[in-house]
């Protein structure tokens, strides 16, 4: 009877080892999951989707396109016909309710395509040099919104440097498509900016006369207007 004992004992602490290990062995850390997340990007040359953005309680919905290393474009419904383009040297920004465009040569002044583009093989690689990346709570995965049966995995990202424009990002990865589904910002002043991606459609072959951009005639053209 003793012996059965033993093995009955040997046989629950080798069954509770095994799955000690398979746990560490499946365990992954946010890092590892980043890397993942930036192989995905890497095969993606272009890519549509919708996007809505919100800040300061003013929602802004449109269709985005993005094609690598540094064009991207974006055709709002809301606020109506506002465009906003980036051809890899110069932005523009169409405002209609001013009829006016606002342009600003890249430059040496840092000019990029902004948060909406660091869902990219580009971006992300900009988010892992310069930001310290974690789980915001654990490697499962959570729901969207409370209530929301939309499953994503939570990262959360925190700067390396006082120059970065963001303090901290938050990325929401879907867990079906291992995409971007969500991109958070929180500014130097607290000021939060969020990116929702729906409806994304990969490597669309997108043709580069897609951000060429012709303004109406009668806009007013503002230039350099981010340094004036």
């Amino acid at each position: 009877m003793k012996r059965i004992k033993i093995a009955f004992i040997a046989l629950v602490l080798l069954c509770v080892f095994a799955l000690v290990s398979v746990q560490a062995q499946t365990l992954m850390t946010a890092d590892q999951f980043f890397v993942q997340l930036a192989d995905k990007y890497a095969s993606v040359a272009d890519y549509q989707a919708s996007v809505q953005i919100s800040a300061a309680k003013q929602p802004m919905f449109g269709t985005l396109l993005f094609k690598s290393p540094s064009l991207l474009r974006i055709d709002f419904t809301q606020p109506a016909d506002q465009v906003i383009v980036f051809d890899g040297k110069t932005l523009l920004v169409y405002l209609p309710q001013y009829r006016a465009v606002l342009r600003q040569d890249a430059g040496d002044h840092g000019v990029s395509m902004g948060a909406a583009a660091l869902a990219s093989k580009e971006g992300l690689s900009l988010l892992r040099r310069n930001y310290t990346i974690g789980w915001e709570h654990n490697p499962s995965p959570e729901a969207l919104d409370p209530g929301s049966s939309e499953q994503v995995y939570r990262l959360m990202l925190s700067r390396k440097s006082v120059s970065e424009g963001y303090k901290n990002i938050r990325l929401s990865v879907s867990a079906d498509t291992m995409l971007i589904r969500r991109l958070e910002g929180w500014t130097v002043s607290n000021d939060k900016i969020t990116f929702d991606f729906q409806n994304i459609r990969l490597n669309q072959g997108i043709a580069d006369d897609k951000f060429v951009y012709d303004a109406p005639a009668s806009a007013n053209v503002y230039n350099n207007f981010l340094f004036q």
